[in-house]
């Protein structure tokens, strides 16, 4: 049986999410054609308005619907502290643990030569100029532990260097509950190198 034209373009459409793949999709779009037509409504105006409305702060960069945004807004958190990470989802991981009350500051990026990537195309430039008044005292450098969060931290951490600031990078390690025999080489090793006296 060929499937319903507006059904076909549903599920195209739900496909190009990330991690829906073809039958996500379909059950995705199955599931939505049989909600009542205010719930459908209320999830399509949801959709739209969230990407309507949402944009980055003009300060860190971060996502939101204010300017700027609630954590840069929030007079509680220290000024004296930068977080850098690759994007917003860093952000709600790190505000999750609920142990960071600096500020943060979004790349929107790493560098990625291979993907043509350079400085220029992240937020590197409105970063050195949130430092450029002497309020902050230190950088920490979030980004992923993979080549190009190393080499857009390296990058970063040779730029600000000169100016006095402290440069620090979140620790890489074992995680809680992992084996050792099953850990790579450049997870075993950051986590060697990062041991700390009990």
């Amino acid at each position: 049986m060929a499937e319903i034209e507006a059904i076909s373009r549903l599920v195209n459409e739900l496909g190009k999410l990330p991690g829906v793949g073809r039958k996500s999709a379909q059950r995705l779009a199955y599931h939505i054609i049989g909600l009542p037509e205010d719930d459908v409504r209320a999830l399509a105006a949801a959709i739209f308005n969230g990407k309507k409305q949402v944009h980055f702060c003009p300060v860190c960069g971060n996502f939101t619907d204010v300017d700027p945004c609630a954590i840069c807004a929030d007079p509680r958190r220290r000024r004296d502290i930068i977080c850098v990470v690759r994007d917003a989802r860093d952000v709600m991981a790190l505000e999750r643990m609920q142990a960071f009350d600096g500020l943060y500051h979004v790349l929107n990026g790493v560098i990625s030569p291979m993907n043509g990537v350079g400085p220029d195309d992240i937020r590197i430039a409105p970063l050195m100029e949130r430092l450029s008044d002497g309020t902050v005292k230190e950088v920490v450098l979030a980004t992923n532990p993979d080549v190009e969060g190393e080499a857009t931290a390296a990058y970063i951490a040779r730029l600000i260097k000169p100016m006095g600031i402290k440069i620090t990078r979140i620790a890489h390690g074992v995680p809680v509950g992992g084996d050792l025999e099953y850990t790579d080489e450049v997870t075993l090793l950051r986590a060697f190198q990062g041991r700390r006296e009990l």
